[in-house]
């Protein structure tokens, strides 16, 4: 494409440097010049591109430096001093760049992009999740490949051994593949069209995420067994166990759970005492700690206030849920309880604790299901249940609209559900909330 179709406009700036604003929003097509031989150009197609003119070893010549937001003004002018720095020393940056873009690797590329977009991530747990499945799927497949070199049938080598059987980590992966080989390609380091792009490429090798997904949700308790499963945890010792009735009492996720500390529990009018047992207890999980970004407060029934009574503190931790050492329990632990309740059940001639629709065994997330679909089955709101487990009602603006957490007429569907949950003979928990209190 010609200057002519560019209709590019050479914008000197001599006096006036650019600024990041300016780079941010600049749309027109033309070359817009920062001084010190870097200017930015934008093409008629939107697309930009930092370029360095610079003499070496006595020719004149025009080097790539990426493209913002990826390389920021204030990275392109460090690149374009240290390029002149070594220019004038007798060096050849423009060798140097070829020969670094011809030896990156997937997984020096990963590195590098990793190491400026993880800080985007609030949960740390979200940034252990996107290093690990790149390093233990597409690591031993591609990592050691050049990302210039990275086609579709390499991409596919990673993902086909784990669609069917892993479809959502899969699904996962390849999109995280896809944003490292675009980190790639606006870097410079590789060229065409992106190979772990869905539409229109591997939406064409393979099938639908949602066609092979074994199920949509977690394997829940069936509410037969409940009773029988509380029974059988209480047997159990150990702090996982006990992570696992609070997680069970309140309907939260498993995270939340293991990062619960003592100052985010308030046992009613203030008071931070275990000697008060009053039916105003709340437990509040920070935004910073909640999938979703916002605080969320949790109505503690009398089950789970004793619960919090019975457990030993540890000096120097604030996790009401302490591994040995102190620190917060793994993911792994609470997972490990009920692995080893369904084995026991198993060996012992049982079936075990199956979810009644997929026949899997059921998993501490599937407890969510199990309390979902009792709130429902017993009359309760659905907005009430839904506010419970901390999802998001309606849309954008009736979330605006709607201001109230329910929070104590959670407290009284809380109650009941602890009363199910222990099989509480006196209603358990079947009494249903009458339509006319919504």
């Amino acid at each position: 494409m010609g200057d002519k179709n560019l209709r590019e406009q050479s914008i000197r700036r001599p006096a006036k440097a650019l600024s990041a604003r300016f780079v941010e929003t600049v749309s027109k097509p033309g070359k817009y010049f920062d001084g010190q031989g870097l200017f930015l150009r934008v093409n008629s197609n939107g697309s930009r591109q930092w370029v360095q003119r610079i003499t070496i070893r006595g020719k004149r010549c025009e080097l790539g430096l990426g493209s913002p937001p990826a390389v920021s003004l204030a990275t392109a002018r460090r690149l374009a001093l240290e390029n002149r720095g070594k220019a004038m020393l007798g060096g050849d940056p423009l060798a140097e760049k070829r020969k670094e873009r011809e030896g990156l690797t997937f997984a020096q590329a990963t590195d590098r992009y990793l190491a400026v977009k993880l800080t985007e991530f609030r949960n740390e747990k979200h940034r252990q999740q996107w290093r690990s499945t790149l390093d233990r799927y597409a690591a031993p497949v591609i990592g050691t490949k050049q990302v210039s070199e990275i086609e579709v049938q390499d991409v596919l080598r990673v993902l086909e051994p784990i669609w069917k059987d892993k479809t959502e980590t899969a699904s996962r992966l390849r999109g995280r593949i896809e944003n490292v080989l675009s980190w790639a390609t606006v870097a410079g380091h590789r060229k065409g069209d992106n190979p772990a792009r869905w539409k229109g490429n591997l939406s064409e090798m393979l099938p639908k995420p949602s066609k092979v997904a074994k199920a949509g949700n977690q394997p829940a308790l069936a509410l037969g067994d409940v009773s029988r499963w509380w029974a059988d945890l209480a047997q159990r010792e150990g702090m996982a166990a006990r992570a696992l009735e609070f997680l069970t009492l309140t309907a939260a996720r498993s995270g939340e759970v293991r990062g619960a500390t003592w100052d985010e529990i308030d046992f009613g009018n203030g008071a931070k005492s275990l000697a008060l047992e009053t039916p105003g207890a709340i437990w509040t999980i920070p935004a910073s700690r909640m999938k979703n970004g916002r605080a969320h407060r949790v109505p503690l029934s009398s089950e789970a206030i004793a619960l919090l009574k019975s457990l030993p503190r540890l000096d120097g931790s604030p996790y009401v849920f302490f591994a040995p050492r102190g620190g917060m329990l793994s993911d792994m632990s609470i997972s490990a309880v009920m692995r080893r309740m369904q084995e026991a059940q198993v060996m012992a001639g049982g079936t075990g604790y199956l979810d009644p629709t997929s026949q899997r065994p059921a998993v501490p997330h599937g407890l969510r299901s199990t309390f979902r679909q009792w709130a429902a089955e017993r009359g309760f709101p659905r907005d009430m249940a839904e506010i419970a487990l901390a999802h998001f009602i309606g849309s954008e603006v009736e979330r605006a609209y709607q201001r109230s957490d329910m929070l104590d007429r959670r407290r009284e569907m809380m109650a009941a559900w602890a009363n199910f949950v222990r099989g509480d003979a006196t209603n358990n928990g079947k009494v249903l909330y009458m339509a006319e209190r919504e």
